[in-house]
């Protein structure tokens, strides 16, 4: 864990970190927790490194690095017996009642906790106190490292080498773990591509810094060390972000229109799409992308619009339109903008649009916790606008499954001529994760009943079996039709018939229907552990990782019970009889989710009349981690509470 002021740089000293670590051939995952304003509150990122899988982060930290006081108040004594503290030495003096950036109940509580544990209220006693736990200690003189680095390159000016501070805090954590230096120049060059005198100064910091432990604190080791994989840990894999793999998959999706209005986390996902908005269908050593149905429109260069609105309406209005012109059309927003689309919704669904609005869910309701966790949205994705409006709403579990899913829910779109919403939440766009190279080769591009021309006479809206119309693009020759908000005939003229409005309210909603049967069981809900398991975990979103890393953990612990998770994938239309199959031996189902109500637990008694026995349920802003959902599973189990609340995080 890396702790600091935000705008000290904490995040691109994590993102070295990990790149590092990663090339050295572990699997890493990290998770990045800010507070919502741009510069002054507490920052931190934990980064988790393993050898096999690792999806998720732990409360159990080995290495604290820290270049502030805040970060040693707030985090030391979560630093694990044996492991290490790294500080800067000339904050000792350092008191907590001067920390002006703590909110008043953090500063409560670590001064009822420095109380309980005997501890005055300066660095130097807080870190006399976990060293007196088995914390090994490393105090680094920061400034005096930067005079010597400055001195190596020339600089004279401290000031000119403060950001090396954080250069200098992760090669200590990089030398304690006896990891390889020359990773951490593969790192510089990730983090500073493009810029070669700052790689170049940075990697003189790390020797500073890698030569300073070496010498003075060279007899303090780990059980743990970053010694490089001789193989490279087999496949070829991609650190990447939650919104940057989504925002490839849209590439790859052929999504060539995305409209967007600022906000929290999802905005980093049109941020990327805006860095890329011109791209190689065919790079250079890459196998080539799956034909796609613009292909008669592209040439080896590919190009994607990317509109940001004057607000959320705009936004999916705006997709809506690119959608009726035949591009392949998204939005991305979080909850507080996805509550101004659904007239936007409405109006699609009604005129069956296919369009899909990418959600990354976090703390509510209304502004709420705009840097933080939740899931909260469920049940208003499903429900949201007036009347009855069929969408198909799908959820990710993790960032490689929101690459597939992705370009599952374009084909949803277009398939079935109605709305898709992906729910996505704030852990999946802001953790990074190694995870394997998405395989081109899986992508299919399913564009429905998508015509180019069509005779005189052409009805958009025509009644059939399945409920889905062929669809033609606007403009196209011959083909002539309305689109209206109002309830309207097979042409789309307005219509307030009683008999036809039946029959265009059984076409369009028999079409959830036709991709209940149509869509696979193994795109609805994954099974994990053994079918036959009396102890099912159910749950959706990213919840997966921490869940599947505590049942390895119970595994490893040779926990006595055999629990087994059932993973919703596809939320709407619900997978009921799927499920209701799957868990008909189960004697305890464990819903797990991060909101107040259990929703998902509410979906299904609602389709299915199941109830889950016992509830584990977290909404503090922070996601789970693995170690919080073992305990978690391990407490149900031994106790049969019926509704457990969790709260761990800072």
């Amino acid at each position: 864990m890396i702790g600091g002021a935000q705008g000290s740089g904490v995040d691109s000293s994590a993102n070295f970190f990990a790149y590092s670590v990663a090339s050295s051939g572990y699997n890493v995952y990290g998770k990045r927790e800010y507070f919502s304003n741009i510069k002054g509150r507490h920052s931190y990122f934990t980064v988790v490194a393993s050898d096999g899988p690792v999806r998720s982060v732990t409360d159990e930290v080995h290495v604290l690095t820290s270049f502030d006081a805040e970060t040693v108040f707030r985090h030391a004594f979560g630093v694990m017996k044996d492991g290490v503290l790294i500080y800067d030495k000339y904050l000792e003096g350092e008191r907590l009642k001067n920390q002006s950036m703590l909110e008043p109940e953090e500063m409560e509580r670590i001064e009822h906790d420095l109380a309980e544990r005997g501890v005055s209220g300066t660095l130097k006693d807080v870190v006399r106190a976990v060293e007196e736990v088995g914390v090994k200690v490393i105090p680094m003189p920061y400034m005096d490292l930067l005079k010597k680095v400055g001195d190596i390159i020339g600089e004279s000016q401290l000031s000119a080498l403060t950001r090396m501070v954080n250069t200098l805090a992760v090669a200590a954590s990089f030398k304690v773990l006896d990891g390889d230096i020359s990773f951490l120049e593969k790192g510089l060059n990730y983090a500073f591509r493009a810029k070669k005198a700052i790689v170049r100064n940075n990697v003189i910091a790390c020797q500073v810094a890698y030569e300073h432990v070496g010498s003075e604190f060279g007899d303090v080791k780990l059980d743990v060390n970053l010694k490089p994989l001789p193989n490279g840990n087999g496949n070829r894999r991609v650190l990447i972000s939650g919104t940057s793999m989504v925002g490839i998959a849209k590439i790859a999706a052929g999504c060539r229109v995305q409209s967007y209005y600022p906000i929290t986390p999802a905005a980093d996902e049109s941020f990327y799409l805006e860095d890329e908005m011109e791209f190689g269908m065919r790079p250079e050593g890459e196998p080539d992308l799956p034909a796609l149905a613009e292909s008669k429109v592209l040439t080896e260069k590919g190009s994607v619009v990317v509109f940001q609105t004057e607000d959320e309406l705009a936004a999916i209005d705006l997709a809506i339109g690119a959608a009726l012109a035949g591009a392949r059309s998204a939005t991305a927003t979080s909850g507080p903008g996805f509550s101004l689309m659904p007239e936007g919704l409405d109006w699609a669904s009604i005129n069956e649009v296919p369009v899909v609005i990418t959600i990354y869910s976090r703390g509510g309701p209304s502004t709420g916790l705009p840097t933080r966790h939740e899931q909260s949205d469920l049940l208003f994705s499903v429900f949201a606008g007036h009347g009855e409006a069929p969408r198909i709403v799908l959820a990710s579990g993790d960032i490689e499954e929101a690459f597939y899913d992705t370009i599952r829910a374009f084909n949803y779109a277009e398939r079935y001529q109605m709305p898709v919403i992906h729910l996505l939440d704030k852990s999946i766009a802001n953790s990074t994760q190694s995870v394997p190279f998405p395989d081109l080769n899986k992508v299919v591009i399913d564009r429905g009943l998508l015509m180019d021309s069509t005779n005189r006479g052409y009805k958009r809206f025509e009644i059939g079996d399945s409920g889905i119309s062929p669809r033609i693009p606007l403009g196209t020759k011959d083909a002539v039709f309305w689109n209206t908000g109002d309830e309207h005939d097979e042409l789309g003229h307005i219509s307030e018939d009683p008999v036809n409005r039946v029959r265009m309210m059984e076409k369009r909603m028999r079409k959830l229907e036709v991709a209940s049967r149509e869509i696979p069981a193994s795109e609805k809900v994954s099974v994990y552990g053994d079918p036959s398991a009396e102890n099912w975990v159910i749950s959706w979103g990213s919840t997966k990782g921490p869940i599947l890393d505590a049942l390895e953990l119970l595994r490893e612990e040779s926990f006595h019970q055999d629990v087994a998770f059932l993973q919703v994938k596809l939320l709407w239309p619900f997978p009921g009889e799927l499920i209701k199959e799957t868990l008909k031996d189960a004697k305890r189902v464990i819903d797990l989710e991060q909101n107040y109500t259990g929703q998902l637990a509410l979906l299904m008694r609602m389709t299915t009349g199941l109830e889950p026995t016992n509830h584990v349920l977290k909404f503090n802003g922070r996601p789970f981690t693995m170690t919080e959902v073992r305990d978690a599973i391990k407490a149900v189990l031994r106790s049969g509470i019926k509704r457990l609340v969790t709260s761990r995080g800072k």
